[in-house]
């Protein structure tokens, strides 16, 4: 049996292990922030629901703003996207800090702040999870989601309590000053890295449109959408846990500052073990057997969580739903981008972590009311019993085995040589294929079209429709449109080495003479002038009228 690679086989790369190091630093001064920011507010309010709030502040402007910042991942150099996002939180920080030192923070303000912080992580997000494909390749993704997910764990394991002792000892802000100094060293390794620039053939997609391209490109994956609903309902429900721990140390365990960033430290090694044991995991059991058993195992820790008064019990606990975490997070972040094509990745990155995060706003603002309502074992209770419905869900629509598809492109279209004369906006370009199909072949020709309708219509082609001749019921045509030329020829070179298949069924289902002949005609609406009927032979010179 061959040796299955090392985990950390990834840190051979210099640039990885530089830019994770750098992020592992970071990480922990977010983490020591995030207790300041919690503890903080149950010092400026008794209120349930404010206290649960911080959590929501952080993930709100994820759900908010990550589909822009994905599409930006996906038209821009994500390495000066990343350091607009650092350097932003960097100022934010260190402007909380000053705020905090001069005794003018209130509870709004906080909110207000951490919000910021969070638009800045919404920012850096899709462009860092992006960048992993370009740093590592396709074949150790897994690894460094993974190993990212490992040393964030491993500053959760030990951030909080150094969060808490930070705190205990002098006072929220400096949690705040040292995470603003902790942006420092990410700064400068991204400023040092300088990633291999992507090619482009084609002018950048509008910021608009590349949106539009992102959700239309999921909205035709019923696989992703599946994915991203369980990621909803799992971060609607996980999240009580973060957002009500603050609350469970204050009121359930009576503890201070300090066993609060115990209690987190402790669901950190929990995620650290569950990064360890992933790969062993997902060996052995489908990839709807692990998220099932994350959904029950933080089903479990949650009812626990709310029930016990102990808090060593609290700690076992909290090392099971932290296993739980990171194994069905890094499952869909996994998944997400081993299906998913490059072109596309940041956008469908952005729309998982809108799934996600917005769920885990909602949750953390719902169960912060139910907390102040019905206290705080009921909320954990409630949350228990969606994940239990997360699980039957799945029992409905199960999660694909993904990962298998060969997703690079398919590198076959050759843009064709024109005779009239258009721009790259000229449009709008509507496509029609002639295809003759014998009568017998008709159920399986429908069944490949289907498939290609798909396809089409996700990587941007607009009013798809087949059509069958009258007289020659033979002849079937597929046409669509498409805004503009390079529209058109975007859309050719979107196609994956995957999607090669369908075609050469509907090839080996043509049989007239040679390939299916394509027509691409430009559309008027009024008869256009003599100038722009001006004809051009293949060497590109004008042809009279």
């Amino acid at each position: 049996m061959p040796e299955r690679p090392s985990l950390l086989a990834v840190f051979r790369n210099p640039a990885f292990r530089a830019l994770w190091t750098a992020a592992l630093l970071s990480n922990l001064g977010g983490l020591i922030q995030g207790v300041g920011a919690s503890w903080a507010m149950t010092s400026l309010t008794d209120s349930h629901a404010l206290v649960a709030l911080v959590q929501a502040s952080t993930t709100l402007p994820i759900m908010l703003f990550a589909l822009p910042a994905g599409a930006l991942a996906d038209s821009f150099e994500r390495r000066r996207i990343m350091l607009t996002a650092q350097i932003f939180m960097l100022g934010i920080s260190a402007l909380l800090a000053v705020v905090a030192f001069l005794g003018m923070l209130g509870p709004y303000t906080l909110l207000a702040f951490t919000f910021l912080i969070g638009c800045g992580q919404a920012l850096n997000n899709p462009s860092w999870q992006a960048s992993m494909g370009d740093i590592i390749g396709k074949e150790d993704l897994s690894k460094a989601v993974l190993v990212n997910s490992m040393g964030f764990n491993m500053m959760r394991s030990v951030g909080p309590a150094i969060g808490g002792a930070i705190v205990a000892a002098a006072g929220a802000a400096m949690a705040f000053a040292v995470n603003a100094v902790s942006y420092v060293m990410l700064i400068f390794a991204l400023f040092r890295w300088h990633p291999e620039p992507a090619r482009r053939s084609l002018p950048r997609e509008p910021l608009g449109r590349a949106i539009g391209a992102g959700l239309r490109y999921v909205s035709m994956s019923p696989h992703l959408l599946r994915l991203m609903g369980r990621g909803f309902l799992f971060g609607v429900a996980a999240v009580s846990v973060l957002a009500l721990l603050p609350l469970v140390a204050r009121e359930l365990l009576k503890t201070g500052a300090l066993g609060y960033g115990v209690l987190l430290g402790a669901f950190g090694v929990g995620a650290i073990l569950g990064a360890f044991s992933n790969a062993r995991i997902r060996a052995r059991f489908s990839n709807e057997t692990v998220v099932r058993g994350a959904f029950a195992g933080f089903a479990v820790a949650t009812f626990a969580l709310g029930q016990s008064t102990l808090f060593a019990i609290d700690c076992l606990v909290l090392l099971v739903a932290g296993a739980s975490w990171v194994l069905a997070l890094s499952l869909f972040n996994v998944t997400v981008q081993l299906s998913t094509p490059r072109w596309v990745v940041g956008r469908a990155l952005a729309l998982y972590q809108t799934a996600t995060f917005g769920g885990m706003a909602a949750g953390a603002w719902i169960w912060g009311l139910v907390a102040q309502v019905h206290g705080i074992p009921a909320a954990l209770t409630g949350t228990s019993a969606v994940l239990v419905i997360g699980v039957l869900v799945g029992l409905r629509w199960p999660l694909e085995e993904l990962g298998g598809l060969n997703l690079d492109p398919l590198g076959r279209f050759s843009e064709p040589m024109l005779r009239l004369d258009i721009k790259p906006q000229s449009g709008p370009i509507m496509v029609m294929v002639d295809y003759e199909i014998a009568q017998q072949d008709v159920p399986a020709f429908l069944a490949v079209m289907s498939a290609r309708r798909r396809i089409r219509r996700r990587d941007g082609a607009q009013q798809w429709a087949l059509l069958r001749d009258l007289e020659n019921p033979d002849i079937w045509t597929e046409t669509y449109h498409v805004p503009t030329w390079t529209d058109y020829v975007r859309h050719n070179e979107r196609r994956t080495q995957a999607d090669a298949e369908v075609y050469e069924r509907l090839l080996a289902l043509h049989k007239g003479p040679g390939r299916p002949r394509v027509h691409r005609m430009i559309e008027r609406q009024t008869v256009p002038s003599e100038e722009r009927l001006r004809l051009k032979d293949p060497t590109g010179a004008a042809l009279g009228p």
